[in-house]
């Protein structure tokens, strides 16, 4: 299938919402996230976990599937960080701190031109243009490898709209947020366009599996 654009691990609440309308410095999501990625944080391979343990089932292979040949990721501003407009602050670099977890180039799409940067083994470029443009520019980067369509919910749904993604992983959480922004009303919105598998875990959330009809 060559190069494919694939959304990973992306988790929103029972009712589609990935992310809160007042984000900032303090909070990246605008909301607390912590009850939607309880199942992400179990695992034994969660990035930020600190002490031995965790699980090893299903919630797991996920968590490690998570860079399985990925050669570089999009993201929209919003996950980079909750600045708006021309770029005030070129010294903060984004939630990711000294060692961001992407260790790929990433593309970060804004209408602010911004230097490259590196930060560990992870490149942030600053881009302008259509999705179909900045994916072109996400793959050579790749080097034959996947990218990976990381959000938020606003970068997704202009890449939907755009028919460019492949391949989808989204978890829904069972906690219910009332209010932000939405990936979907329901996952059937995409069944026109998508096969569709619904896979539960003990945890208690629900793996959709989207693949291109």
């Amino acid at each position: 299938m060559g190069q494919l654009l694939r959304v990973q691990n992306f988790t929103v609440s029972s009712d589609g919402i990935g992310a809160g309308k007042d984000q900032s410095v303090e909070s990246p999501f605008g909301l607390d996230p912590s009850p939607m990625f309880e199942w992400a944080a179990a695992t034994a391979s969660w990035n930020l976990r600190t002490e031995p343990g965790g699980s090893r089932g299903l919630d797991d292979y996920f968590i490690r599937d998570f860079s399985c040949n990925i050669g570089a990721e999009i993201m929209g501003r919003n996950k980079f960080g909750p600045q708006r407009g021309p770029w005030k602050d070129h010294e903060w670099q984004g939630w990711w701190g000294d060692e961001p977890p992407f260790r790929t180039p990433v593309f970060v799409l804004t209408h602010h031109e911004r230097p490259s940067f590196t930060l560990a083994d992870t490149t942030f470029h600053f881009v302008n243009g259509e999705p179909a443009a900045v994916l072109d520019q996400a793959r050579a980067a790749a080097q034959g490898k996947d990218v990976r369509l990381g959000g938020g919910v606003s970068t997704i749904r202009q890449f939907l709209d755009a028919d460019l993604v492949d391949t989808m992983h989204v978890v829904v959480s069972p906690v219910r947020y009332g209010a932000g922004l939405k990936l979907w009303d329901s996952p059937d919105e995409l069944r026109d366009r998508f096969h569709l598998e619904v896979v539960p875990s003990t945890s208690g959330v629900m793996h959709h599996l989207f693949w291109r009809k």
